[in-house]
């Protein structure tokens, strides 16, 4: 029994604490022998030798008492395993203690170590020892055994312990799998580092004196392989680890003792070239002495590391516990660093190697941990030549572990073995490796960033630099290098994980912006300078990524799990990052607009940078020309472009730049304002020649491709900025009027006007103040109401992008509409605030399921006959994604009603590999809002599908169970059920709610004669059964009395037509009662004795089945039997209080209706007694050491 900590109470009096010592030792005047406990023939006697041994023990200097303040009490530790556990600072004095008491009396000490082992390893039980003195081997080995008593109940082993022969006698529950080295806490950490601590001072403060006693080390190797062998956990775990810490520490003592054997020969040798002349010296017979002194100590220390090593780690390293393996791989690692001329060979290394492909990622990582330490030295390298050849491709493998923290570690390992060894990597296995710095797992992509950047990019290695390029010669090289790896990768959408992954290694010249800038503004005419096009739009996005990293502090998104708080250095360097990015790039960036401003993506890309500008340099560095030239760039950009992207790049740095806060805001504001007037004169003179005299438009291509690039100019910009005062919305109005009219306008006109006049109507929404009045609001209300209806309308238009922006801005119009928040202006939110009505409601629905669901078919038969692009599949994936979540998002925030979520969960398990996430997100969501109506939704769902599914089978037949259509439901079912997690309680009410509905949806319709006839929905059960397992125990028995209600007569039939309802019950009573629940889901009822149906007819006599008393007195018929069957599951049921049945009628009362909560409570007192069938039987699990078994 161990001290728990910081607790004094539960402290055990020594007596109970320590392993006993039945039979101790006398001392060496009585001749060395040892009195065996069944040499005491009364328990007088046992009691009279177990004082001597304790007050042998508490008056030893081995026991010297170790106070320790608990709880207000002073807590004394008498033993070794009692000062060690609660972790004494001073562990020298501990085992200086131990040592003297050694000297005076070695077999009390000795037994107190022994004591202390098998404390460690949480025995509870008593130890035996006896002296060995039998000269025959087969006597002794007779005595090996580890064996059950049946008599006495206890497990022993009997070991031999060399001069004695140990028997450990424990409880068979110490095989429960709780002792001090798996426990948790930092207690039971601490306590670990001290029992290694421990072990090595006492090998270190015996070096010098009892270590080579012939006597110490035998007893405690044999003790410790003994017990190495146990069949039992604990004991085998806690030895390997001793004797792996043992033998580490023996490792220490053979290298200095090898020091000092050199330095003596040495000595020896000059003493002796000295002395010449003298036949003899006193000197030099001393230095030999000495020398040969060191020789035998050498000797015996390598008997003991050979004794250690074949006798616990040859048959614990491929032990059955992973726990174990580690130890026994994690020490030989450390020996093999540590004293490499004896363990750097082959023979150790090979089982290094064969732990690779341990099924344990703790195994496989202690192994690498072990290499890295190899690896790091190039010294011990040469001599790893066979191993590297034999286990390099598994290594090269295992960055790719299922293990982080494994892959992580494989490759570092394989960054030293690069580092140091010549060749020993291929190309192709360099290009694999490089790929992960793609990875998304931050830590494993930095350290393939580290690989990356010391083998590809880094010129440290180089003997030559490259000529030419002035002082950025270096560093163009090293451009140049990740250019064309970012190329040759084809993962152009990724070049932010690419930066973030060399961040770490590589930040200085990723942070070398003037020598990129200068790379791209090099002029073609010098030869091997300049790049092509697709090096410079690399190079733009690396410079877009660096600077995006050193101004944000934290990864890229998908690559951490949230933002990183950065500490106060990191903030320095950030604003520090932050000032050099805004000084060099707002001289630099208006030359790379201009020099490529005909470029898109460029452009697109260089835009970006002034949202990570530190505004205020503008001002304070007197730059405000540098802004002019900016500005006029910008503006020649948005004449010159009609890309999308380009266009918000650019409404998006008027943005930031037009901040009101900052000294610039004027300069940028008249710059804007002129900009927008140019686009708008541009505008109307288009519109004045679009509309024609005769009611119709011009036709003209040219004409409405420029009316095009104006509309979406307009809409870019008025997405950012408020363009209301220029008065758009009549102008973008009149051609969606004119298209819900006539429906002949291209759609490049119908879409950017769609988004401008909703863009117009939304900064009128935001413009809504307090003061705002009745008068000014209709008029907007009208425009809404108008909006609202255009865009239904073209949910119906003929081309499939109108219909699909239309139904994008609807929903996102609806949201808004019906969560206004005017300035606390209830009289604005009254007159403008807007709901869905059922129609729309429907035609939204019925749009999704044609353009998100139906066309999902339809596309999987077109597939057949001809394969579509890769690329254009993914991206109708996205807009059908889209167009799913906006909906979703209508239903989550009550736009729409709940209710008609339940035709989207139809297709959870059919679409589940494309919208299944949103799908249950939204489920989610839900839930979160209202549990009890999610409930409803998921049933009502089932109910719908079980519904169609019965329409569509042969009514006369029933349901067919074993349809695909109906495993599918059951399947949909299944899933609902998962999404609840393992809270029960946190679900009880909607899982209560589900069953309600259920049961009475399966129960429709059988008001028949006398309630007789077959529910036609009984089939349903089936189904809801799925929900059952979620249901707490008090609750299962409150939906089986509500399922009483409707159960009111003996079944009139036998055959499957009931068996839903046998199925269901069951389900419910798993956990009571599995006897019914096996023999119900095969169908076969067993006979029933007429005692145990009394007795069952007795418990419920006043149960919910107040009718079956009637039919039980004649009860010979197979369909009685089956009645009898069911009430005696209800009545088989686990001790009830009344208090808790309370308890569930105040939370879940849709299932307790008044008569029957009180009929039930009723029932409750009258059962309350019933005994339970029997104890549960309990299996404990029994590890099995397989020595020979490969892991």
């Amino acid at each position: 029994m161990i001290a728990e900590p910081n607790a004094a109470s539960n402290l055990p009096s020594p007596k109970e604490n320590a392993v006993h010592d039945e039979t101790v030792p006398e001392s060496p005047s009585q001749n060395g022998t040892c009195v065996r406990n069944g040499n005491l023939k009364t328990p007088r006697k046992k009691r009279k030798v177990r004082e001597q041994c304790e007050n042998i023990r508490r008056n030893s200097p081995a026991s010297r008492r170790v106070s320790q303040l608990q709880n207000g009490e002073v807590v004394e530790a008498v033993t070794l395993f009692e000062v060690v556990s609660m972790g004494k600072q001073a562990m020298q004095s501990v085992v200086v203690d131990w040592v003297e008491a050694y000297k005076q009396d070695r077999n009390v000490a000795l037994l107190d170590l022994i004591n202390f082992f098998i404390q460690c390893s949480g025995c509870q039980g008593m130890v035996t020892a006896e002296m060995f003195q039998s000269l025959y081997k087969k006597d002794v080995m007779q005595k090996m055994t580890e064996t059950f008593d049946k008599e006495t109940g206890l497990q022993y082993k009997k070991f031999m312990a060399y001069p004695w022969i140990l028997t450990v006698t424990w409880p068979v529950d110490m095989d429960n799998e709780d002792y001090p080295l798996i426990r948790t806490g930092p207690y039971w950490k601490k306590f670990k580092a001290n029992f290694c601590e421990f072990i090595a001072v006492l090998v270190q403060q015996c070096q010098c004196s009892i270590l080579y006693d012939n006597y110490l080390m035998d007893t405690i190797i044999s003790l410790l392989t003994g017990l190495a062998d146990s069949m039992v956990r604990a004991f085998r775990h806690t030895s390997t680890l001793a004797a792996m810490k043992l033998l580490t520490a023996v490792v220490s003592v053979h290298l200095n003792l090898d020091v000092n054997k050199h330095n003596a020969q040495r000595l020896y040798e000059v003493e002796k070239k000295r002395l010449s002349g003298k036949r003899t010296s006193y000197r030099l017979d001393q230095l030999e002495r000495k020398r040969k002194e060191y020789e035998h100590k050498l000797l015996e220390i390598q008997n003991m590391m050979n004794a250690i090593f074949k006798g616990t780690f040859l048959n614990r390293y491929r032990d059955v516990i992973p726990e174990i393996r580690a130890t026994c791989i994690e020490e030989i690692g450390s020996w093999i660093k540590t004293y490499p001329d004896a363990f750097l060979n082959d023979s150790y290394l090979k089982y290094v190697g064969r732990m690779l492909y341990d099924k344990q990622a703790e195994v496989r990582l202690k192994c690498l941990l072990g290499l890295q330490g190899i690896y790091s030295r190039k010294e011990l390298v040469s001599r790893m030549d066979l191993f590297t050849s034999r286990f390099k491709d598994r290594i090269v493998s295992m960055p790719l572990d299922k293990d982080h923290e494994v892959a992580v570690q494989a490759m570092k390992l394989l960054m030293l073995m690069s580092q140091n060894c010549e060749d020993v990597l291929s190309a192709e296995d360099c290009e694999m490796l490089y790929q992960f710095v793609y990875t998304t797992h931050r830590p494993l992509a930095v350290a393939a960033g580290e690989f990356l950047y010391k083998r590809l990019l880094s010129h440290e290695g180089d003997k030559v630099q490259p000529k030419g390029g002035g002082k950025f010669g270096a560093s163009t090289d090293q451009l140049k290098r990740l250019i064309h790896f970012f190329l040759e990768s084809e993962l152009h959408k990724h070049v932010a994980y690419l930066v973030d992954s060399l961040w770490d290694w590589a930040g200085k010249f990723l942070k070398d912006w003037e020598c990129m800038t200068t790379l791209l503004l090099k002029n073609a005419e010098e030869a091997g300078e300049a790049l092509s096009d697709a090096q410079e739009s690399a190079l733009i996005e690396i410079i877009l990524a660096t600077v995006r990293e050193a101004a944000e502090g934290h990864p890229p998104v998908g690559r951490g799990a949230s933002k990183k708080i950065l500490s106060v250095k990191e903030k320095k360097i950030q604003l520090e990052d932050c000032t050099k990015i805004t000084e060099h790039f707002i001289v630099v960036l208006p030359q790379l607009l201009a020099k490529y401003s005909t470029d898109a993506q460029k452009v697109a890309n260089l835009l970006q940078i002034p949202q990570y500008y530190d505004l205020d340099v503008y001002s304070t560095g007197h730059l405000e020309k540098h802004l002019d030239a900016l500005l006029r760039e910008i503006k020649d950009i948005v004449a010159k472009h009609s890309d999308v992207s380009v266009l918000e790049a650019s409404s998006r740095t008027y943005y930031i730049l037009c901040r009101e806060e900052i000294a610039i805001y004027s300069q940028v504001d008249c710059a804007r304002t002129q900009m927008i007037d140019e686009l708008m004169k541009q505008l109307n003179q288009l519109l004045d020649c679009f509309w024609q005299k005769e009611g119709g438009f011009c036709t003209d291509a040219g004409e409405i491709s420029q009316m095009h690039s104006t509309l979406r100019r307009v809409a870019a910009f008025h997405n950012a900025h408020d363009l209301t005062k220029w008065n758009l919305y009549d102008k973008t109005l009149r051609f969606l009027v004119f298209e819900t009219e006539h429906g002949s306008l291209p759609v490049l006109i119908i879409l950017p006007a769609l988004q401008c006049t909703y863009f117009s109507l939304l900064w009128q929404l935001a413009a809504v103040s307090e003061n705002s009045t009745k008068e000014t609001l209709f008029p907007l209300r009208r425009q809404l109401r108008h909006f609202s209806q255009i865009c239904t309308c073209f949910l119906h238009h003929k081309e499939k992008d109108v219909r699909e922006k239309a139904f994008m801005i609807l929903c996102d119009w609806l949201l808004i509409l019906s969560h206004l928040d005017s300035n606390n202006n209830e009289e604005a939110v009254g007159l403008l605030g807007y709901l869905p009505n059922t129609q729309l409601q429907e035609k939204l629905f019925s749009f999704i399921q044609e353009h998100v669901f139906m066309d999902r078919e339809e596309e999987k038969k077109d597939l057949t006959e001809e394969e579509k692009d890769e690329a254009c599949k993914l991206d109708d994936l996205h807009k059908k994604r889209s167009l799913l979540a906006a909906y979703c998002k209508l239903i989550v925030y009550n736009v729409v009603e709940m209710t008609a979520a339940a035709e989207i969960y139809k297709y959870y398990v059919k679409t589940y590999s494309d919208f299944g996430d949103i799908i249950k997100e939204t489920l989610s969501k839900t839930r979160y809002n209202d549990k009890i109506q999610s409930a409803k939704t998921l049933i009502l769902c089932l109910q719908q599908l079980f519904q169609t599914h019965a329409e569509s089978q042969d009514s006369s037949n029933g349901v067919d169970f074993s349809s695909p259509s109906f495993a599918n439901i059951k399947e949909l079912a299944r899933r609902f059920s998962l999404t609840f997690g393992w809270d029960q309680v946190k679900s009880r009410e909607s899982i209560a709610m589900i069953h309600k509905e259920g049961i009475e949806f399966a129960f429709q319709g059988a008001t028949g004669v006398d309630g007789k006839c077959l529910p036609p929905n009984l089939s349903f059960l089936l189904i809801i059964s799925e929900f059952s397992n979620k249901l707490l125990k008090p609750d299962k028995r409150l939906v089986c009395s509500y399922l009483q209600r409707y159960v009111t007569e003996p079944l009139p039939c036998r055959g499957d037509k009931w068996q839903p309802l046998v199925w269901y019950r069951n389900s419910l009573l798993a956990n009571e009662d599995e006897e019914s629940s096996v023999l119900g889901s095969l169908g076969e009822w067993p006979p029933v004795s007429s005692s145990k149906t009394s007795s069952f007819k007795r418990k419920l006599s006043n149960e919910s089945l107040p009718e079956t008393s009637q039919t039980e007195a004649g009860s010979k018929a197979p369909e009685q039997q089956c009645v009898s069957q069911l009430s005696s599951a209800a009545g088989k049921s686990r001790k009830r209080l009344k208090s808790q049945e309370m308890h569930l009628q105040e939370h879940l009362p849709f299932l307790c209706p008044g008569g029957m909560r009180r009929r039930y409570c009723k029932d409750e007192v009258k059962t309350e007694d019933v005994p339970e069938e029997g104890p549960e039987d309990t299996i404990e699990d029994v590890d099995v050491i397989g020595t020979d078994q490969d892991s």
